[in-house]
């Protein structure tokens, strides 16, 4: 049994977590306009945030789990987002944006914008079967709302 997300009550984990969540929120509001200003706000250091912002998440009850950013490299090859976008599909997600970069040395980065609404799995098995595409590589759960 491999998971590599909890679910684990504030209170019992160090501030600087909260924190790094407040910080990406002064940030994604348009409060302040850099990632200084937002840590000064809320009283951490840059680096703290930088180790942290993308390994922690708020999980918001009123509402439920609807929507993954997902980001994974492909090589260079037909047909192989082709294969990740059918995983995607045959695994109930519903893909909402696809930003792909140029390839470079025969690689691409990627990063789709999932609705996980009606998910068959878990996301983080979907994570694991698009990594198991021949071809996807480093896929990463980015933010889940």
């Amino acid at each position: 049994m491999e998971h590599k997300y909890l679910l684990v009550d504030k209170s019992i984990l160090p501030d600087y977590y909260e924190k790094v969540i407040e910080a990406r929120a002064i940030l994604a509001s348009g409060k302040v306009k850099d990632v200084s200003e937002a840590v000064k706000a809320v009283g951490i250091s840059r680096s703290t945030y930088y180790k942290y912002k993308d390994y922690v998440f708020a999980l918001n009850m009123d509402t439920e789990c609807h929507k993954a950013i997902v980001s994974f490299t492909l090589s260079h090859k037909a047909g192989v987002l082709g294969e990740v976008l059918k995983v995607i599909a045959e695994n109930g997600a519903n893909i909402l944006t696809i930003s792909q970069n140029l390839p470079i040395n025969s690689r691409a980065h990627v990063v789709v914008t999932l609705d996980i609404s009606h998910l068959a799995v878990d996301v983080n098995n979907l994570v694991t079967h698009i990594n198991a595409v021949d071809g996807a590589t480093g896929t990463k759960l980015i933010s889940v709302e």
